[in-house]
């Protein structure tokens, strides 16, 4: 990615653009955006203030009432998970709201069942917990990626309904956030990573892979909605090419949900159905709503695990 001409300009303080030589803005992210101009700072100001003090009587109701809450980040690679999770959790108490982000599984978690490490960082009661990626990783980058087996896979394409299932009957307000950037605007945020000094260790090596592998994570994603999207736990996709517009309607998605005291309705509204709604209303380039029906997988067999692998030890 050629960057020499490229600089990167904080025009409102807080989030960055590209600007060519000449000094005229890199607006990809206009590509298939339903608004034209991006939410202005003021705006954004007051709306996200409002929705956070509505965020904090939501924790306040969560750990009132002794429920548990889990909202999943997931998303395409410099989809805006990052910056939407902090403003989430800017006001919020950092003794009832965690936010797990977890590495690469050690050995030990290698050996585990698939789902284990996730278990051990769920909340308890009166907690909220936001996971910056969560068990997805092994339908998205791992597969993609080749870092799991088809064996693998498939295992956990049966389980995660029946693990989320379980986690809803246990009374878990379960939350599963999609963020949707377009295929230019991704392309703009790495270059902006690229220039700008203090974003360049957001940049990794599977960022740059990514560039060339749209359409696999494509056919990643929607293989993914097709048997995650259930009753129980559904996919709520957010349109984040205009990041602020994004994080709010994110924040208000969450808010409209549950019937937590004290609750503003004037305040939360109803979610932009422009910006956040079903999997299956909000598509991104190269997909369709026939691709988003539901497909059995398979069971796996021994062909399709790894070289060496035992079907015990996959």
């Amino acid at each position: 990615m050629a960057t020499s001409k490229l600089v990167v300009d904080y025009p409102d303080g807080d989030d960055p653009v590209l600007r060519r030589a000449d000094g005229s803005v890199v607006d990809t992210w206009r590509e298939n955006y339903p608004f034209s101009a991006r939410m202005s700072r003021t705006e954004y100001d007051t709306t996200k203030r409002l929705l956070q003090i509505e965020l904090l009587k939501l924790q306040y109701w969560i750990k009132d009432t002794g429920k548990r809450m889990v909202i999943l980040f997931e998303g395409r690679d410099a989809a805006g998970k990052g910056s939407t999770i902090k403003r989430f959790t800017e006001h919020l108490n950092p003794r009832g709201a965690r936010v797990v982000a977890l590495t690469k599984p050690t050995d030990r978690e290698q050996g585990e069942w698939y789902f284990q490490r996730y278990v051990n960082n769920l909340p308890t009661a009166g907690e909220i917990v936001l996971f910056d990626r969560s068990w997805y990783n092994r339908a998205g980058v791992e597969r993609v990626m080749g870092y799991c087996t088809e064996t693998q896979y498939r295992r956990f394409m049966r389980q995660a309904p029946t693990f989320e299932r379980m986690l809803v009957d246990d009374g878990v307000l379960l939350v599963k956030l999609w963020f949707s950037v377009s295929r230019s605007e991704q392309r703009t945020r790495f270059l902006i990573r690229q220039v700008d000094p203090v974003r360049q260790w957001k940049l990794s090596a599977n960022d740059i892979e990514s560039l060339d592998l749209w359409d696999a994570y494509t056919q990643a994603k929607v293989a993914m909605f097709r048997e995650t999207d259930t009753e129980d736990a559904p996919w709520t996709v957010v349109k984040s090419n205009d990041k602020k517009r994004a994080r709010v309607e994110a924040m208000r998605s969450v808010l409209a949900r549950v019937d937590y005291e004290d609750k503003d309705p004037d305040v939360v509204g109803t979610p932009d159905s422009r910006v956040v709604g079903a999997a299956a209303t909000l598509l991104e380039e190269g997909e369709d709503e026939a691709s988003l029906s539901p497909t059995p997988i398979a069971p796996s067999t021994d062909a399709d695990h790894g070289p060496g692998l035992h079907p015990d030890e996959s």
